[in-house]
Order: structure tokens, then C-alpha cells, then sequence
């Protein structure tokens, strides 16, 4: 059980962060304030060190991870360019941001309580994860 529940939690948090990069790669280009593109360059380099941390852990258990649900990717995708086609301000994109952000910080909570069997290492990853979504979320603040 113990092993099962450490690869699912993994896996998820694995799926998530590429999502997070995929979404931080999508929005940056269009950010104006170079403020708020050093928080999301800086972000975007934790979640890049957290996924290193995450696939190393995984290869452990021969493991080769998680991508994103297709749906919710396209989904992202569209709301992304859709938001910011008609609002095409940083406000908009810190409205985006915050909502990924919070989504995710509420998934992972989820996860941390579905698979409380997982190994230390792989809770700790995950919280790890929630503090940098949260410390996004927070930084995202002065831009919306």
C-alpha cells in the first residue's frame, strides 16, 4: 500500500507540475511588468527543480510519471488565449495565475489526504510543491 500510494502521489504531482511549467511557458510571453516576469521566471525554475526531484523519484519505482489529462490541457490552453486575446493585460494573467495556482494548491491537498500511505519523500515533495504554488499565488497578489 505503502509503495502504491507514494507513485500515485507522484504521479499526480508530476502531472501538475508540467502543467504548471506548460502554463508559465504559455503566459509569459504575453506579461508587460517585468516584475511580475522575474516572479514567474523564478517560479517556473522551482517547478523545473521540483520536476527533477519528482522524475528521480519515480525512476526509483521504474516509473515514468504522469501527463496532464489531454482535456484539461487544451482547456488551459483555450481559456489562456481567450482571457488574454480579450484582456490582454497583466491583471488578467494574475487573474490566471492565481486561479491555476489555487487549483493546484487544492489538488495536491487532496492527494496529500487520498494517499497518507506514501513514503516522507514524497509528501515532502508535494508540500514543498504547495509552498511554491502559494508563494506564487502570493506574489501574484500585487498584479491583480
Amino acid at each position: 500500500m505503502k509503495e502504491q500510494d507514494t507513485v500515485r502521489l507522484l504521479r499526480e504531482c508530476d502531472a501538475g507540475i508540467k502543467m504548471g511549467i506548460e502554463s508559465i511557458d504559455d503566459i509569459l510571453p504575453k506579461v508587460k511588468d517585468e516584475t511580475f516576469k522575474d516572479i514567474l521566471t523564478e517560479n517556473r525554475k522551482k517547478h523545473i527543480e521540483l520536476k527533477e526531484k519528482i522524475k528521480d523519484a519515480l525512476s526509483d519505482f521504474q516509473d515514468d510519471g504522469k501527463e496532464p489529462p489531454l482535456f484539461a490541457q487544451i482547456m488551459s490552453q483555450f481559456k489562456t488565449s481567450f482571457k488574454t486575446a480579450i484582456n490582454p493585460t497583466d491583471n488578467a494573467i494574475a487573474n490566471l495565475i492565481t486561479d491555476g495556482g489555487n487549483m493546484g494548491i487544492k489538488s495536491l491537498n487532496r492527494y496529500l489526504n487520498e494517499y497518507q500511505a506514501a513514503d516522507e519523500n514524497s509528501k515532502g515533495i508535494t508540500k514543498k510543491l504547495i509552498a511554491v504554488e502559494e508563494r506564487l499565488v502570493a506574489d501574484t497578489k500585487e498584479f491583480l
